[in-house]
């Protein structure tokens, strides 16, 4: 973001255009979902709830990812338009998403934070006396919404608090690595504030899944590995709420074995750390851009004659 052309009020410029163009955008989507549900036949009173509770629910889902989807022409209009660069450089150091590292990192993901959320469901059936009461009703349509769409909301999201906010923080701030680690912890807060109301452990464990995406986008020099972490945790999530019933907690620290699964979540988040680490001699993800000499270019010396 630091370009030749940067300046303190760049960001600032391209926070506020990426407000009111987001704010439009989700607009539009919650009118075009309200005609839609009304064109299908579904009548004003049985609407589902706009509060977003019912994620089991595939078209309370559906709203909910498309609102969020719409934030990604956001940042990349606030890239172009704020700071003349090309959409790409919200992805990595290339100025582009590096597909050929997103299927390593997926079964990187689901060795760890997969494992994890796995135990975690173990723990509630074992611990803290859940039961199963799935499939919910139109699962399947549950399961197209989930796939097709919320890979797209993960990265969605990914895009706003790691591909413009950090790099607008650290931006400000002269000395990289201080900007680095303030950037991470400031997005890594607003994060986890973003997701509402919540106890004191589901608002660590949210902050430490901020933290572990600047990670991975620190080490990898994109956001792949950081959507990644982000589809592969909701999109199981979603699928699992979906199969074994709405009442199997896996959104939020379930109450009773809170701090047994807030270790299991923590430690399945550092685990993928560790493995986006010790992939990058073999992957060989790109961490400098050519662009390395950002200062302004001095004018040529004319010898005097």
């Amino acid at each position: 973001m630091r370009s030749r052309d940067w300046a303190w009020w760049r960001p600032l410029l391209g926070l506020l255009l990426l407000a009111v163009v987001y704010l439009a955008l989700s607009v539009v989507t919650a009118v075009a979902g309200l005609f839609g549900a009304l064109a299908s036949g579904a009548e004003v009173g049985t609407l589902p709830d706009i509060d977003l509770v019912e994620f089991s629910n595939p078209w309370v889902l559906l709203f909910l990812n498309a609102s969020l989807i719409v934030a990604i022409p956001a940042v990349w209009m606030a890239w172009a338009v704020a700071h003349g660069m090309p959409r790409g450089w919200s992805s990595s150091v290339l100025a582009r998403l590096r597909r050929r590292l997103l299927l390593p990192y997926t079964l990187r993901a689901l060795a760890t934070l997969g494992v994890g959320i796995g135990v975690s469901v173990l723990l509630g059936f074992t611990v803290g006396g859940e039961e199963v009461t799935g499939p919910v009703s139109s699962f399947g349509w549950l399961l197209v919404v989930v796939l097709l769409t919320t890979p797209l909301q993960s990265a969605a999201e990914e895009y706003v608090f790691r591909g413009y906010l950090s790099q607008t923080i650290a931006g400000w701030i002269r000395a990289p690595q201080v900007g680095a680690v303030v950037a991470a912890l400031l997005t890594a807060a607003l994060f986890a504030l973003a997701h509402g109301p919540q106890d004191p452990l589901t608002f660590l464990d949210r902050f430490a899944f901020g933290l572990a995406a600047s990670a991975v986008v620190w080490l990898t020099g994109g956001l792949e590995a950081a959507i990644v972490l982000h589809a592969v945790n909701n999109v199981l999530v979603f699928v699992l709420a979906g199969s074994l019933g709405e009442g199997v907690a896996t959104d939020e620290v379930p109450a009773g074995i809170g701090l047994a699964f807030a270790v299991v979540s923590l430690a399945s988040m550092g685990g993928y750390v560790v493995l986006v680490a010790r992939s990058r001699r073999r992957l060989l993800p790109e961490t400098w851009t050519a662009a390395v000499d950002l200062r302004v270019p001095q004018p040529a010396l004319v010898p005097a004659r």
